[in-house]
């Protein structure tokens, strides 16, 4: 590995720590992949303060879409989702409701101001 990456994977780490000491709880951090959020959830039954990854797709300012997205906390979690999500069966059935359940509209956004 380059030293430059080093440096690089070096300060990604010191940002995480000190996100980890000084977040608030439920907390997100941006991450340089728009939909993919650094969470920092509290301790809990005895569990530390700990660090998860939040998948959340986001809208065209980058703010998240969903109050809460898909947290995974370790790397089996991150496995055992990702080949759900890949399941064919799966897909199948999201087709299935995409069919059956009513279309919504979108609402467009105005970005007109009113002066008052």
């Amino acid at each position: 590995m380059a030293e430059d990456q080093l440096q690089v994977l070096d300060l990604a780490d010191e940002k995480l720590v000190d996100f980890l000491k000084s977040g608030k709880d439920w907390s997100r951090l941006k991450t340089s992949v728009p939909g993919i959020f650094v969470l920092k959830m509290p301790a809990y039954r005895g569990s530390p303060n700990r660090l998860a990854v939040e998948i959340n797709p986001v809208d065209d300012s980058g703010s998240p879409k969903k109050k809460r997205g898909l947290v995974i906390r370790d790397e089996l979690e991150l496995k055992e989702f990702s080949e759900l999500v890949q399941n064919d069966r799966l897909k199948k059935l999201v087709s299935e409701i995409d069919q059956i359940n009513p279309r919504k509209e979108r609402e467009k956004r105005s970005d007109e101001v009113l002066e008052i």
